[in-house]
């Protein structure tokens, strides 16, 4: 097998230490397999699209010496083929409309007292699963969730395990306000790209189970994952993003910025004296960890 990996930021702001933490990851175990590593940039939710972002975080990339391979893929350019994926679960008859607002289905799930899932998400109770209500329209478009287990092995958690009929319920590919759905859109992406690795973190594990379902309905070949602990605000407890105004990363000191993500991954101190010896270094303790 040819590896192929990928880092996918989303342009709502420059990278953080937690966004560093997973793009190191994922450029040395691509590297350490002898892969390719692919820049895309996630765009498909254009409202919380911060112009310029996309460009700081090359450059912060470029600084780091963390280089991908090839052309950058940018999502808000690939609506022709996300329309055709859903074309293809359409004809299946595997799509649905949907006419319930976010505050309706968190009341059915509440009623219903249903347990939101680790990340908060309710699952959809299926209201629309049989035929919108009378005097409704279709707001969003949802897939038909088949039973059973999902199950896959995460490199670095090792097994897992999703009901994703029951924890997520029938998930939506084209949201209310006309945007393909972030589901949708990697799937399609990682099967376009080639993509054999995605490395990413834990807070997108509990994505994992309905895009390999997602992907096996549309005939794609499964990938391997492997999710990395995240990176927590000590002062709030709460993982560090851009939303919760986690600082940029300080690229005119590179060297000390990679030593944080890597001992935030979990390893020890290496003695390197610039940044291209502690990238050789990186590489082959990662390649020991994870051999592929």
């Amino acid at each position: 097998m040819n590896y192929v990996g990928r880092f996918a930021p989303s342009p709502s702001g420059p990278l953080h230490a937690g966004s560093l933490a997973t793009a190191l990851a994922s450029w040395l175990d691509a590297r350490a397999q002898r892969g390719r590593w692919l820049l895309r940039i996630e765009d498909v939710d254009t409202p919380r699209t911060v112009p310029g972002a996309a460009d700081v975080i090359m450059g912060q990339l470029r600084a780091l010496g963390l280089v991908w391979d090839g052309d950058i893929v940018w999502q808000s350019q690939r609506s022709e083929a996300y329309q055709a994926a859903f074309d293809a679960l359409a004809a299946q008859g595997l799509i649905y409309g949907c006419g319930c607002t976010r505050r309706e289905i968190a009341d059915s799930a509440l009623r219903g007292q249903t347990a939101p899932g680790a990340d908060g998400e309710r699952p959809y109770p299926g209201t629309c699963r049989h035929g919108l209500p009378a005097g409704r329209e279709a707001r969003a478009w949802r897939l038909r969730v088949p039973e059973g287990l999902e199950r896959f092995e995460d490199r670095w958690l090792g097994a897992q395990e999703q009901d994703v009929a029951q924890a997520v319920g029938d998930f939506a590919l084209r949201r209310a306000d006309g945007l393909w759905a972030y589901q949708l859109a990697v799937v399609v992406d990682d099967a376009a790209q080639g993509v054999t690795d995605v490395v990413r973190g834990a807070d997108l594990l509990s994505s994992t189970a309905r895009q390999r379902v997602l992907g096996r309905l549309l005939g794609l070949p499964p990938l391997r994952y492997l999710h990395v602990p995240l990176i927590l605000d000590p002062a709030s407890g709460l993982k560090l993003s851009k939303q919760n105004g986690a600082p940029a990363i300080d690229t005119s000191a590179p060297l000390p910025a990679l030593q944080a993500a890597w001992a935030a991954l979990g390893f020890t101190p290496l003695p390197a004296a610039d940044v291209a010896t502690f990238l050789q270094d990186a590489t082959a303790r990662w390649a020991e960890r994870f051999p592929g």
